[in-house]
């Protein structure tokens, strides 16, 4: 047992107070999480307040950093809950067997939102809230600008958005890997990618973190975005003059929250999930700064004015579309990589040739001119060819060339994946070059 020493006055004997050895233990709960911190914020304080004595530590990790933290630690873990947006992740760490099977208590949150499953059908992970893929735009901006509000993907690849949007890099924001995959699943993989560079090709930044876009959409320095909804939610909440829209080929997901396999406190990291799950936990989601939406309908009672209700929205299947989970956990790093490759490191060449297509076909607008139309299909067909089809994102070359693909900023690649992304790398420099040249011969031919 500690003791504490007070020594009163010059002549006197120590007297010695003992400490009772109940108060000196704290529990602590560990809590890994890509999430914001003022989400984290919240429900620590409420978790603290109903539990005292225990103190909740959070850890903040990008997705993609969080799973690969949860793969090397796994001999001593110390974590005791994984949190975040994207359900790829969660995919990942049950297939590594990093997540305790458990089933919440609470009642009154339903199975699904279309045919999405709410909770993991094995019982790995639960979904404590919902969000989707979106667009979000400042509203100062576009008016200022006279830009349209956009309704759809396809109205950010339009020419009068060049140089007005913004995204995060996937490899690094697990959200927008979670909106790229959507994409790729609701056009099919050719159209997919042919869509994701038409949008990118007019893009301003491609940042390194999810909250770079909503940030920078938020303060003005340029007009959309690419998010997921919570985020533009946040933004309008703290006051900025931000407004979104769901695009009809998007889905709606859940966001999880698993109990971390052989971490130190399993029955208090079960509790805080249940407290999340709660009447009282759902509608702290409705804070200004975290624009959450509930996984309990019930919880839509208290939702602020604006705020949408997912269970009232008429969605369909899957949200949009039937979005396959497994796909997406499968070539997960496959599909960040090639989007680096090919669209992160090679922006300013596919910017060059998207400027030069815009170009020419305003004045081919004015004029028509069969050779250059011919022209800049042609260009257009450039930019949007993949060094590589769908099947082989999923081959077993591919994959295992891939296995070691941690996420995490300067780690080391193997051989074969750095062939395969040199490889891609050099695909998409040849191919912008050639559409650049082919759409200026279009621009020539209209004189």
């Amino acid at each position: 047992m500690k003791r504490r020493e007070f020594l009163i006055g010059s002549c006197l004997a120590p007297v010695v107070f003992s400490v009772p050895a109940l108060a000196q233990e704290t529990k602590k709960l560990s809590v890994l999480t890509s999430l914001p911190k003022e989400l984290s914020a919240a429900f620590k304080a409420g978790f603290e307040r109903h539990n005292p004595g225990v103190t909740v530590e959070v850890q903040q990790r990008g997705t993609q950093a969080a799973v690969t933290f949860l793969r090397e630690t796994k001999a001593n873990n110390t974590s005791d809950i994984m949190w975040a947006s994207a359900p790829d992740a969660f995919e990942l760490l049950k297939k590594d067997n990093l997540l305790e099977k458990f089933s919440p208590k609470e009642s009154g949150i339903p199975a699904k939102i279309g045919d999405y499953p709410i909770n993991d059908p094995e019982g790995y992970y639960v979904g404590f809230a919902l969000s989707g893929g979106a667009i979000m735009w400042n509203s100062r901006y576009i008016k200022a600008k006279k830009l349209p509000a956009p309704k759809t993907w396809d109205d950010l690849t339009t020419p009068e958005m060049f140089d007005q949007t913004g995204i995060a890099m996937p490899s690094r924001s697990g959200s927008t890997h979670l909106t790229l995959e959507t994409i790729l699943q609701a056009r099919g993989w050719n159209g997919g990618w042919a869509l994701t560079k038409a949008m990118c090709g007019n893009m301003r930044q491609i940042t390194e973190r999810s909250f770079g876009v909503p940030d920078a959409v938020s303060s003005g320095q340029f007009g959309y975005g690419i998010v997921f909804d919570y985020q533009a939610l946040a933004a309008h909440g703290s006051g900025f003059p931000v407004e979104f829209v769901y695009p009809p080929d998007t889905t709606i997901v859940p966001s999880n929250i698993g109990v971390v396999k052989n971490g130190p406190n399993k029955e208090l990291a079960q509790k805080f999930i249940e407290y999340m799950l709660s009447e009282e936990g759902q509608p702290l989601l409705f804070s200004p700064k975290i624009g959450r939406l509930p996984v309990r309908p019930s919880a839509y009672k208290k939702a602020p004015a604006g705020v949408p209700d997912p269970f009232e929205i008429k969605w369909g299947p899957g949200g949009g579309f039937k979005f396959d989970v497994l796909k997406s956990e499968t070539r997960y790093a496959i599909v960040d990589a090639l989007f680096d490759q090919t669209i992160t490191f090679q922006l300013d060449a596919l910017k060059a040739a998207t400027k030069a297509i815009h170009d020419a076909n305003a004045k081919l607008a004015k004029k028509s001119n069969a050779a250059a139309t011919d022209l800049l299909k042609q260009a257009r067909d450039a930019i949007s060819a993949t060094p590589f089809d769908e099947n082989q994102a999923v081959s077993k070359e591919y994959i295992e060339a891939f296995a070691g693909a941690s996420g995490k900023k300067g780690a080391p690649k193997g051989a074969r994946q750095s062939e395969l992304e040199q490889q891609w790398s050099s695909f998409a420099h040849d191919h912008y070059a050639k559409a650049l040249e082919l759409a200026k011969k279009a621009d020539q031919s209209i004189g």
